[in-house]
């Protein structure tokens, strides 16, 4: 449980940090540059003091990796400067955690215990209330770039983000199921290593067709030297550090427990926003997050 809060804090982080990047320097170069920087990062523990690219799991954690890394990245990237941070984070963590729930329960046969479905499902309502934009937030000035034509489009990556995430965790609980199996162990920081080298080709395949193709005008051209510090900081964060409490989380607790305290990322998302975006926080959320907590508290106390 601590491991899936924690993960939760860093994920706050990283999300405020991915909508500045990608309004620097575009959606795409700045996910493939955070993705690699993060991949360099974990690969070092990885082989230095874990298990490198061993284990009978390594296969399907690359696929873990594809799925989520890749596929999901790309949605969550493409969806922050359509939406914003806020809806974005709540789309993703709130239907990725019914999602990977049923799915883990149909493949796996992990089947959560009512008390645990009841408070997962009062920690996503909570963060619901806490965060839900209002007119009142799409109306601060630091979010220009949020425009109604974009705003479909970015539901539609909302849900492709959710979609990956939800079906990147539930593939991890296999590869560490295959692994425990094998009567091996892997820590949470090389286990998400070999997911990023799944999901790091699968980013970069995407840039560079997109590259190739056509280069979006609405991107801005910023210089990288200013957006390098952004960068590194995210992958830091969020790619590197995030990844690895959550895959800590998910190696001993099933996705139906731990995707809940996940979703309270954008609740913890609001003091991060306030910070760097000027989102202030209503008495709504103050009472949506008081719930979440609430709720997050007595899952910890159950296990």
């Amino acid at each position: 449980m601590l491991a899936a809060f924690l993960a939760a804090l860093f994920f706050a982080l990283s999300a405020i940090l991915a909508n500045r990047t990608s309004r620097m320097v575009g959606v795409l170069p700045a996910n493939c540059a955070r993705l690699w920087v993060a991949t360099l990062l974990l690969g070092m523990w990885a082989h230095l003091f874990g298990q490198g690219i061993t284990g009978r799991g390594f296969p399907v954690y690359v696929l873990s990796g594809v799925v989520g890394f890749g596929i999901g990245d790309i949605g969550l990237f493409a969806a922050l400067p359509r939406i914003g941070s806020r809806l974005t984070a709540l789309m993703v963590q709130c239907l990725a955690s019914p999602v990977a729930a049923t799915i883990e329960w149909l493949w796996l046969g992990t089947r959560p215990r009512e008390l645990d479905l009841l408070c997962g499902g009062i920690i996503l309502l909570g963060v619901g209330i806490a965060v839900a934009p209002d007119q009142r937030i799409r109306a601060v000035p630091a979010t220009p770039a949020l425009i109604p034509q974009g705003r479909r489009a970015g539901l539609l990556f909302g849900l492709m983000a959710a979609a990956g995430q939800a079906g990147g965790a539930v593939i991890s609980r296999k590869a560490y199921f295959l692994t425990h199996a094998a009567g091996g162990e892997i820590d949470g920081a090389t286990a998400a290593y070999q997911r990023a080298l799944g999901g790091v080709f699968v980013v970069t395949a995407v840039f560079l067709c997109a590259r190739r193709w056509r280069q979006p005008p609405s991107e801005p051209a910023v210089s990288w030297r200013k957006a390098w510090p952004w960068i590194i900081g995210n992958a830091l964060v969020g790619a590197t550090i995030g990844v690895s409490f959550y895959q800590w989380a998910l190696a001993t607790t099933p996705s139906a427990i731990v995707l809940p305290v996940v979703a309270l990322t954008p609740l913890l998302v609001v003091p991060f926003a306030f910070a760097f975006e000027g989102e202030r926080p209503s008495a709504r959320s103050l009472l949506g997050g008081a719930l979440a907590v609430a709720a997050a508290v007595a899952l910890a106390r159950l296990h």
